[in-house]
């Protein structure tokens, strides 16, 4: 099968002069170097899974959420706060399921496990979660995608097109819900991005799938990130770019960007966006920053901690918090401040 050839935009890369920027210890003992998942709550406090647990910062200091016995916060890889009307929570993936801690997290907080032995969902090896309005939860297991709503799991539909054993052949590596909840776009290792939907049978159904093995303008089936903007466009982190797209029209709409376009590095580990449409691009070589026009790119040399960003949060005053392997860096009013 022929492929498209990709044709890149060109845009500007400029590495912006910034002074290396301020060093802050996380204090209260808290010794932790790989951030590799995060999330902001209600409060603007942003949380992080680290090798050593769960940590936050409440904008004054650094907390180590290791004194509730129900909570593995070590095993953590992937975690979400969800707001409802009634309750706030923060769930967290990890090998023996999905687990569900009520907010605020204290050493008292209630929590549960979902696992194949007391719930519907698939699999016990949960990698990511993605939460969705009204009550919406989806999630990805090594075994296949499971979802609830108010409590209810739907039923899976898609195992024909989606067998269940296809994260074994392409692992899964990350998700995301669209704005509305109801669709999801769940990356893979060689298998590009899979879209899954919420049927009105109260079902999961395998809608199309996004890889280069047919006429899509996606760099690679390589996938590490997906982000979706408050526009709906569909941003998807690769080895080989990023894959813009835009719309449901799976052959359509699609722009490629990749370091000669302006990108630090075309391993796009994380992907975010604040809310003045600025799209933000961790990579295993730095920090790209996109305007809708051109890119500025960020390293070592301009104040972060490491140039091999893992995940990346935006709290509620666009202040951008990057989860290295070498502790946390703080991007807020152009100026850099690292933790560690």
């Amino acid at each position: 099968m022929a492929f498209v050839a990709l044709f890149l935009l060109s845009f500007s890369s400029e590495i912006k002069s910034q002074p290396g920027g301020a060093t802050q210890p996380f204090g209260d003992g808290i010794v932790a170097k790989r951030f590799f998942s995060s999330t902001v709550d209600n409060n603007n406090e942003v949380w992080f899974a680290t090798e050593s647990g769960i940590v936050s910062f409440n904008g004054s200091g650094w907390t180590l959420h290791n004194k509730n016995p129900k909570i593995n916060g070590t095993e953590v890889k992937n975690l979400v706060y969800a707001s409802s009307e009634n309750k706030n929570e923060l769930w967290m993936a990890g090998p023996n399921g999905a687990t569900v801690v009520a907010s605020p997290v204290n050493a008292e907080s209630e929590s549960k496990i979902y696992s194949p032995e007391n719930s519907k969902i698939v699999g016990a090896n949960v990698k990511a979660i993605a939460v969705g309005n009204k009550g919406f939860r989806w999630f990805g297991t090594d075994k296949g995608i499971s979802a609830y709503k108010g409590g209810n799991w739907l039923t899976n539909d898609y195992l024909e097109r989606y067998p269940a054993d296809i994260f074994q052949f392409y692992p899964l590596t990350t998700m995301a819900a669209s704005n509305s909840g109801d669709t999801l776009y769940v990356g893979t290792l060689g298998g590009g991005v899979l879209r899954y939907y919420k049927n009105d049978v109260d079902a999961v159904s395998g809608a199309s799938e996004y890889a280069i093995w047919g006429p899509i303008l996606m760099p690679s089936d390589t996938v590490y990130s997906v982000h979706i903007a408050a526009d709906g466009v569909q941003w998807i982190g690769t080895a080989k770019g990023v894959g813009k797209h835009s719309g449901h029209n799976t052959l359509d709409g699609w722009t490629t960007f990749d370091s000669k376009s302006g990108l630090a590095d075309n391993s796009v580990q994380a992907i975010n966006s604040d809310t003045k449409g600025k799209l933000y691009f961790g990579t295993k070589n730095g920090l790209s920053i996109y305007d809708g026009k051109t890119f500025a790119t960020y390293r070592v040399e301009n104040g972060l901690g490491s140039n091999n960003i893992l995940t990346i949060a935006i709290d509620k005053n666009n202040v951008v918090w990057l989860g290295t392997d070498n502790g946390v860096t703080c991007y807020k009013n152009g100026q850099f401040t690292r933790y560690k």
